[in-house]
């Protein structure tokens, strides 16, 4: 048994993919098609950057959707690797869309829409740079769970991302979140600010789940091809509705990425391939079991591995 995994945010850098758009007149297409779609030269900023006009939310989350079901594609066209057999596919984030697009759930068109409205909706759900993000490291999120319980009268900060064992990250106001650094501190805990202009993954992106229910619930979804791990639930579904549902709540809950992964190893699954730019996911699925094999398919050279 294997699993495909799709990258979020944070993977992207300037140049992802060039590899892939020069050597395949098809990925040419996809990136075409991306830069009409969205009416945006989309690619550009892809390829030339600048990196803070691509590290802006809303330009990358469909960037690295964009370069994620590229790579698929060519996987799909020019290995005899049969990818659509994978027991479970799986995104974090964002790359929850690239899943659902790369199962047959939503078409191409709809996903990089849908991912440029969602990453200015989040972007914008609350005013910039008045909340953030932090990593806590070396910490299990039953502990760090404990210490928001107990100081929520002073400050409300949310477990956005259980992404591995010993690597947790927290969102909310640039004020709570500093609070939480100088308990943190006191307690010896392991912590870094993280490089985002927003607190995703809380209940601060309420507008932003507004904006998705809207949106979404005018989306139609067809019957995936593969089962689809949800960041909601960290349990798989193939119920395109019920899919719907947990993409909107996705918005303001946690991503349950470390419990995701230890349910599809308990499922029988022993081997995970992450597809698109970097290797963020492979170094988490490390950290939660050593034992299991790990592809990353991110230049051309990677194919042959599969």
């Amino acid at each position: 048994m294997f699993s495909v995994l799709f990258p979020g945010q944070g993977s992207q850098s300037v140049g992802m993919a060039k590899e892939f758009y020069d050597n395949f007149d098809y990925v040419r297409d996809i990136f075409s098609e991306a830069d009409d779609t969205l009416n945006l030269p989309i690619s550009k900023l892809i390829f030339d950057g600048p990196k803070e006009l691509l590290d802006q939310t809303e330009n990358t989350q469909p960037a690295i959707f964009l370069v994620s079901y590229s790579i698929f594609n060519v996987i799909k066209q020019e290995t005899n690797f049969e990818i659509n057999k994978a027991s479970f596919f799986a995104g974090h984030s964002l790359g929850e869309y690239s899943a659902l697009a790369c199962a047959g759930v939503i078409n191409f068109k709809e996903t990089i829409k849908l991912l440029k409205i969602r990453g200015n909706a989040m972007q914008n759900a609350v005013p910039k740079n008045r909340g953030g993000m932090l990593a806590v490291l070396g910490e299990e999120i039953k502990k760090i769970e404990e210490i928001l319980e107990k100081n929520k009268n002073h400050y409300n900060c949310f477990i956005a991302n259980d992404n591995s064992n010993g690597q947790v990250v927290i969102s909310g106001k640039n004020e709570d979140i500093d609070k939480l650094i100088s308990d943190l501190k006191t307690s010896n805990i392991k912590n870094i600010k993280l490089s985002v202009s927003a607190p995703f993954h809380c209940p601060l992106m309420r507008e932003a789940t507004e904006t998705m229910n809207n949106v979404l619930n005018k989306t139609k979804f067809s019957l995936p091809n593969n089962m689809i791990f949800s960041n909601v639930t960290a349990e798989p579904s193939n119920d395109p509705e019920y899919i719907k549902k947990l993409l909107i709540d996705q918005i303001e809950k946690p991503v349950r990425w470390r419990e995701s992964i230890v349910n599809m190893i308990q499922s029988g699954c022993k081997k995970f391939i992450e597809i698109g730019p970097g290797k963020i996911l492979s170094g988490l699925v490390k950290r939660i079991d050593r034992n299991v094999d790990l592809i990353q398919v991110n230049i051309i050279d990677d194919l042959k591995n599969l």
